[in-house]
């Protein structure tokens, strides 16, 4: 057996964490065969509740657990990690501008960052979640300049799942026989859920999804404005955030940069734009399409864009450069 993995796991007494702890213990995510150990980290007013959480993980009899480290020091917590999953952030609260959002963000993914630059191995990988996510990621890429770009990831898995559903959904088909969906962009209302090289499989036959569904009006529409607004729409209806589907997603995310991904399918992830293809600008955290292989992950090239996409990749870019130079300006004055 594998000498055990040392995972983090950050905002770990809230409601994402809560089902995605139990889905890394039984092995969902680094194999059934990986022993683990276990870090939870949350802020001090969170760790009597952090104590029940490991009491009901002590309580699992997982026997691939080997060790549970409960903190609120982040220095404890980075210790010699080799993944580091940053779900805790500073939630967006009612008259708060996203300019104080993305302050108070920075200087938590700036101590974050610091502490993986400082603790961690080398060889981490680091998946951001927590939002405004692509930019706590590179607040937390900057702040760790040990660490190759090129371990740090945003999460648009959960909005890439949610696309693949709909129009699975749309054709009474399977979620799995619809393959190659793509979120463009920022995790935010402006991101572009891209089906121009999407496949489903309808009785037996793989056709793209535009002949599938045989209603483009739909697809540029309403199904675009579904997946943007989805995370308010379980809002409204949960009078909570999104929790099983984001730890799902977290889980199957981690499993492909772990094991890979299937041969002929790709992924959405957000990475390092540096040098990509598709004219989105340098040094910024978007989400594109990805293969990966032995943990390496390399972005789709060359795919065919049209003026339609275009425009919705540009405008989420946009966005994102905005946010970026929000951010560098608190960066560099916390």
């Amino acid at each position: 057996m594998a000498e055990p993995l040392k995972v983090l796991v950050t905002g770990a007494a809230g409601q994402i964490a809560y089902s995605l702890i139990f889905n890394i213990a039984k092995g969902d995510v680094f194999g059934k065969d990986q022993e683990l150990i276990l870090v939870l980290l949350d802020i001090t007013p969170m760790m009597s509740v952090l104590d029940g959480v490991v009491m009901e993980i002590q309580d699992c009899a997982i026997p691939l657990v080997k060790k549970v480290i409960a903190t609120d020091k982040e220095d404890v917590a980075f210790q010699a990690i080799d993944v580091a999953i940053l779900v805790g952030s500073m939630p967006r609260r009612e008259g708060m501008e996203r300019k104080d959002l993305l302050q108070a963000n920075v200087r938590i993914f700036k101590s974050q960052g610091s502490a993986l630059d400082k603790f961690a191995k080398k060889t981490v990988k680091v998946l951001v979640v927590g939002n405004p996510a692509n930019t706590n990621c590179l607040i937390a890429l900057k702040s760790a300049p040990s660490i190759p770009k090129e371990n740090f990831f945003c999460l648009t898995r959960l909005d890439h799942n949610r696309a693949r559903a709909q129009i699975a959904v749309r054709l009474g088909i399977p979620s799995n026989d619809v393959k190659n969906v793509i979120i463009w962009g920022n995790h935010s209302s402006t991101q572009y859920p891209d089906v121009n090289h999407a496949t489903a499989k309808c009785d037996g036959t793989e056709m793209s999804v535009s002949a599938a569904v045989k209603d483009d009006n739909w697809l540029k529409n309403d199904f675009i404005k579904t997946i943007q607004q989805r995370g308010a729409a379980v809002i409204k209806a949960r009078k909570l955030s999104s929790a099983m589907s984001a730890a799902k997603a977290i889980s199957d995310h981690m499993k492909d940069i772990w094991f890979g991904t299937p041969e002929g399918e790709w992924v959405s992830m957000g990475v390092i734009s540096d040098g990509n293809t598709y004219n989105i600008p340098n040094d910024l955290i978007y989400s594109f399409p990805v293969k990966i292989k032995n943990k390496t992950w390399k972005i789709v090239e060359c795919l065919t864009i049209n003026d339609f996409s275009c425009e919705k990749m540009k405008t989420t870019a946009t966005e994102l450069v905005e946010e970026r130079d929000t951010a560098t300006e608190f960066l560099t004055s916390a």
